[in-house]
């Protein structure tokens, strides 16, 4: 695993709303390039500490320092921190990072965290290059070896009875949602993703890779049982399950070690997955729903394979490529050109918004999985959500114009879940400049292209002198080779000439080639000319062709004795053609 100082897991950072962060990244890697990201931290004045790489910074070379430096502001929850860069928090580069109340609006006795998560037994460099294969055309995913209880399995959590404790609960993993419960005792949401929640209490929690919850636990006043705590996969994202993988996590709330180390519960089977729908969750106080949206980025989510034979990921027929300079620093450099979506690649699926606009982002799920959404910098008002489809159905889109009524006071929250061949549609307020990443959380997609880049109120970022990018910065892009000026092809004459671009691979012709056309006409001569010798030759007579069959094979041919003659040929034949090498290419 990817450890921090000679240990793993990694240390879970506890800081105060308000706090100044520095943290000092060194990459001893052998080989590979790196980056942290602070997951669902805003990041307000310092986008270029969000992390994802030629995104908002460049990456971290083998032997270099980059300075995370940054303000929490006014934020408070549950959070974690990861590597961005491809594979590296999914083989163990993750952690837990708590922002403390002092002001936390619920009492309790005592917090304890919790992480869910998945193991593969490869490193994700290894299983890459099988996984992004023409020989994967569907793109099914790598499956999962484990599921992780706090990084172990069999975990125990040694309560006391009657007391309330906050569990905050994390979703660490790369790929898998998990369904949670408690045998015997239920949970009361009070916080998602960073928001605080009015109570609501739930027998199963459905958590996706990269949500948090945070819930109010109240223990039994009797110590006489001990008590399963569950965590199950959701195999309906697995393309197949191998018989050896255990689909249910059996974990231990312990009132009494004696009883304890004498039996310890048995797994608990439940009848219906009924889970809490977070869609219904309510902000703490009451957010109402933001004005009607300015803008509206309607995007499609397709799996479809290109040119190579390689299964990707899209949004709007676009598979997401890097650009050679960091959308950040193309921003920082443009001048007035900054506010121009174009100078940012085509394949980059950017977007650029103005101050304080109201922005929907309607998803429509034209594949048959379901796949959980990050934007970086916000979080965002759920405003509609559809059910699933099954495969054999025609996809839901989203209606702009005949949905049901939005909620009053919508969930809030910076990950979300869309169905099945169906859709979600968010809306957030453009109030926190800067470079901001919506992709997909399972990190195999991410591979595949599925993201796009907000770029939001340009100008304000290039007035900004927090924005600017810091010394050390600026000396992890030269020594890492990428430059820190330019357009999304890194020209910085004339940042609306995009010529050497890094593009998506080109995709399957829809008709014949020129080249197609030429092999296959001739193609057909061949046929045709091979039917013909061989039409020309089988209708020709051969004389004695049975002396000539018996003289190939050595053997004396007695036609007056036709039935022992026609056994010892077949039988020298069979014997010669399995082992004597020169009769039987003859």
């Amino acid at each position: 695993m990817i450890g921090f100082n000679n240990s793993w897991p990694l240390p879970t950072l506890r800081v105060k709303k308000g706090d100044r962060v520095n943290l000092y990244l060194t990459n001893t890697f052998d080989t590979a390039n790196t980056t942290l990201h602070f997951h669902g931290l805003f990041q307000p004045g310092s986008s270029q500490m969000d992390g994802p790489p030629l995104v908002s910074q460049c990456p971290i070379p083998v032997g270099e320092t980059f300075l995370y430096n940054f303000t929490v502001g006014n934020q408070a929850g549950s959070y974690w921190y990861h590597s961005h860069t491809s594979g590296q928090y999914g083989d163990g580069m993750r952690g837990v990072f708590i922002i403390e109340d002092d002001d936390f609006p619920y009492d309790y006795y005592e917090e304890v965290v919790l992480t869910l998560g998945e193991h593969y037994h490869q490193y994700s460099d290894d299983m890459m290059p099988a996984f992004l294969s023409r020989f994967n055309p569907t793109g099914a995913e790598p499956i999962i070896d484990n599921i992780l209880f706090n990084e172990t399995r069999n975990a125990t959590w040694k309560v006391e009875p009657g007391k309330t404790y906050l569990l905050r609960i994390i979703n660490t993993g790369r790929f898998v949602s998990q369904y949670l419960w408690l045998e015997d005792h239920n949970m009361t949401v009070v916080e998602v993703d960073g928001v605080y929640t009015e109570p609501k209490e739930a027998s199963m929690l459905y958590i996706t890779v990269a949500q948090r919850y945070a819930v109010l636990i109240t223990t039994k006043n009797s110590t006489d049982q001990n008590y399963a705590f569950m965590n199950k996969v959701d195999d309906s994202m697995l393309d197949n399950v191998p018989k050896e993988l255990q689909l249910n996590g059996t974990n231990y709330l312990v009132y009494n070690e004696t009883l304890f180390e004498e039996s310890k519960p048995k797994q608990n089977i439940v009848q219906d997955l009924d889970f809490l729908d977070d869609f219904y969750l309510v902000p703490l106080g009451g957010r109402k729903l933001y004005d009607d949206a300015d803008y509206t980025i309607t995007v499609d989510v397709q799996m479809d394979n290109l040119g190579n034979g390689v299964n990707y990921a899209f949004f709007n027929n676009i598979s997401y490529t890097s650009p050679k300079v960091p959308t950040l620093h193309t921003v920082l450099s443009a001048g007035e050109a900054a506010t121009n979506e174009l100078i940012y690649g085509s394949n980059t699926n950017t977007f650029v918004l103005e101050e304080n606009e109201v922005i929907d982002i309607v998803l429509n799920n034209f594949d048959t999985g379901t796949h959980p959404f990050h934007l970086h910098g916000h979080v965002f008002q759920l405003i509609a959500r559809g059910p699933a489809r099954e495969d054999t159905e025609t996809p839901l889109n989203f209606n702009i114009s005949d949905h049901a009524e939005f909620p009053q006071y919508p969930m809030m929250r910076d990950v979300v879940y869309v169905r099945p061949q169906s859709y979600f549609a968010i809306r957030f307020k453009a109030d926190n400049p800067g470079v901001w990443f919506f992709h997909c959380h399972i990190e195999w997609h991410l591979d595949q292209g599925l993201a796009m880049v907000l770029v939001e109120n340009p100008n304000a970022i290039i007035n900004n002198s927090t924005q600017q990018l810091t010394e050390n910065h600026i000396d992890i892009c030269k020594k890492v080779g990428v430059s820190y000026q330019g357009n999304a092809a890194a020209n910085t004459a004339n940042y609306l000439d995009l010529s050497g671009e890094n593009v998506q691979v080109k995709r399957l012709p829809t008709g014949f080639t020129a080249k197609g056309i030429i092999a296959l006409v001739f193609s057909c001569v061949a046929a045709i000319l091979g039917l013909a010798t061989i039409a020309f030759y089988g209708m020709q007579d051969i004389d004695h062709v049975e002396e000539r069959v018996a003289e190939d094979l050595d053997v004396d041919l007695d036609v007056e004795d036709n039935e022992d003659s026609v056994d010892q040929i077949i039988e020298t034949g069979s014997s010669s053609s399995h082992n004597t090498t020169g009769k039987r290419s003859h």
